[in-house]
């Protein structure tokens, strides 16, 4: 094992941060500066000097309630953005958008690893969704989209879905295609009223109110750069 995928395994570093730090002599293997291309062995000791430490303390995410009609882009031409009611956290990128009608729990961060947990492939973060629609819906309605549905970009992974009222829905996606569960609803002939993301992976909407923001807890970020964690403890 390199030691780029140790440090992005062991939930310290994006892959792109781990190869600037080896490029700039910050990570210490036994010690000493660590050699590109020189794969580790069971015994050696990888640290990062106090100049990626500061490095990675300086990462910054905030969860935010994104409220309808607000669009997850910097983009002025598309409307009122999240940088406009937030504009001291331009400086971060958002995490798993929510398109301009949606709502609810959405991430801005300066932070790769979390970016990568949560929008890349491995698909093991969940985002559960509040979700309501003009018909009547039931389990056996929602079945198809427990079981993955076929959509234009291809069949979506297996979701759970569970009915909550005659007119409402929650489902839990690992995966975050764009307007996904609009699609969904309407390969099975769904109108969506109302679409409000209520968590990302253990972190929750919680008491926010929409335009409101609060910075997450240490512990918060490490179980989003490590979804595993909690699993182990």
């Amino acid at each position: 094992m390199y030691v780029q995928k140790y440090l992005v395994e062991k939930a310290i570093c994006s892959r792109k941060e781990a190869e600037v730090f080896l490029r700039e002599g910050l990570i210490l293997v036994n010690g000493k500066k660590a050699k590109p291309g020189v794969p580790l062995s069971p015994t050696d000791t990888v640290t990062l000097t106090p100049a990626a430490q500061r490095r990675l303390r300086e990462k910054v995410t905030v969860a935010i309630y994104k409220p309808r009609g607000i669009v997850c882009s910097n983009v002025q031409e598309e409307g009122r953005t999240v940088f406009d009611i937030f504009p001291q956290f331009k400086h971060l990128n958002t995490i798993g958008r929510l398109d301009k009608e949606s709502e609810g729990l959405l991430l801005l961060s300066n932070d790769g690893l979390i970016t990568k947990r949560i929008t890349g492939d491995t698909h093991d973060v969940e985002k559960e969704y509040e979700v309501k629609v003009q018909e009547h819906v039931s389990n056996t309605r929602l079945a198809p989209m427990a079981e993955g549905i076929m959509l234009s970009d291809g069949q979506t992974l297996p979701a759970t879905v569970e009915a909550t009222s005659k007119h409402s829905f929650r489902i839990v996606l690992r995966e975050g295609r764009n307007r996904q569960i609009r699609r969904m609803c309407g390969a099975i002939d769904l109108t969506v009223t109302s679409l409000k993301r209520l968590r990302i992976g253990e972190l929750t909407l919680g008491t926010l109110k929409p335009g409101n923001f609060r910075k997450l807890t240490l512990e918060e970020i490490q179980s989003l750069r490590d979804p595993q964690a909690s699993s182990r403890t």
